[in-house]
């Protein structure tokens, strides 16, 4: 057996430990300001179960499908960048605005992963009706796949209501930066949204978990090498993608792909990250010692990524009477209007006028 396949093995076990010790993780870094409309026990009267209900769907579905852990943390990505976290990439077409699921940035978002936040829609409109939002969802389901997947487990700030359309393209590719991207680049796009460079390197190490496709990479590869990737490991990219546009997955993390953990830190110190927009992480001044430290403390990165995936979940969130509490997740509701109650309100408010006595 070569060196290389006891080390894997070696990373394997390893990865079995930090899964089964993930639930003693504590976070010890503070948590951003809430923003205005959000706390922590906003369903605590509404829908006491709702975090119970979330996790013990994932729980059972990531036993089953673990790249949905990878799937439902980018969505929530993948909605937060984009005008705010209000659920507008789990819709579809609506009007004459395009969804945001076929814009070239979201087109591998995995179905499934849309299947599973309408399915816990409708758990929790059993439940208790419609109050909990999808964008809420989404932020809940993007905690408990960390938390499944080996990492920590952090409070969520709750009450987001969810948007009325989805984002048109041009907001959308100024929104979501492209896998090709240097550092500058990225800096840019996250200055946007209020995030600083600690997010960028924080929120990057989301890449430990999940698949890319080749044509994400593939300017690393062809016509040749990118001087700042590992030979070894680029030679094992060209079995995977062997030439250009080929329709080809492999795994973010080479180290522990399934396992939400600090590996892909380690990957960079090694010259194994997957995208430019990953590698360039360790080569620019400005990240590179915040990528060492997270390679080298795994604490401390998952209380920075604590801190930057709540900070993230805050942008732009609409709350009160602001947007919807979406009946599915993929459509506003029909005839309504953006100041609008949540049904369940509107349904009691209409019960109690039929019982007036004039």
């Amino acid at each position: 057996m070569t060196s290389s396949r006891v080390l894997l093995l070696v990373v394997a076990a390893l990865a079995i430990s930090v899964s089964a010790t993930a639930a003693a993780t504590k976070i010890s870094a503070p948590l951003p300001p809430l923003a205005k409309g959000l706390n922590f026990d906003f369903y605590k009267a509404t829908c006491p179960q709702a975090e119970s209900i979330v996790f013990n769907f994932l729980r059972d579905a990531i036993r089953k499908d673990v790249g949905l852990a990878a799937a439902l943390l980018r969505i929530h990505f993948h909605d937060c960048f984009v005008q705010g976290c209000d659920g507008s990439v789990l819709l579809d077409k609506t009007g004459g605005t395009d969804s945001e699921k076929i814009a070239p940035p979201n087109v591998t978002l995995r179905p499934t992963a849309f299947k599973a936040i309408n399915d816990l829609r409708a758990l929790l409109a059993k439940a208790c009706g419609a109050v909990v939002s999808c964008a809420d969802i989404a932020a809940l389901a993007a905690r408990d796949s960390v938390h499944l997947a080996g990492g920590p487990h952090y409070p969520v700030p709750l009450g987001r209501r969810d948007g009325l359309a989805p984002a048109n393209l041009t907001t959308i590719l100024d929104a979501l930066p492209a896998p090709s991207s240097n550092v500058t680049t990225l800096l840019r796009f996250l200055a946007k949204i209020s995030l600083d460079a600690n997010d960028l390197v924080a929120l990057s190490g989301a890449h430990t978990l999940g698949i890319a496709h080749c044509t994400s990479f593939q300017e690393r590869l062809f016509p040749q090498n990118d001087v700042t990737l590992n030979k070894w490991f680029a030679s094992q990219l060209r079995l995977t993608c062997p030439a250009l546009n080929t329709d080809n997955t492999t795994n973010n993390d080479i180290r522990t792909p399934n396992v939400f953990d600090n590996k892909y830190y380690v990957d960079l110190l090694n010259r194994q990250g997957l995208f430019t927009s990953d590698q360039d992480l360790h080569t620019d001044a400005r990240t590179k010692p915040t990528v060492t430290r997270f390679a080298l403390d795994q604490p401390a990165f998952f209380d920075q990524f604590v801190f930057s995936v709540v900070k993230m979940g805050q942008i732009n969130v609409l709350t009160g009477n602001q947007g919807q509490i979406r009946n599915d997740c993929s459509a506003p509701n029909k005839g309504r209007t953006n100041n609008d109650l949540p049904w369940s309100v509107l349904e009691t408010l209409a019960e109690a006028a039929d019982s007036l006595v004039l």
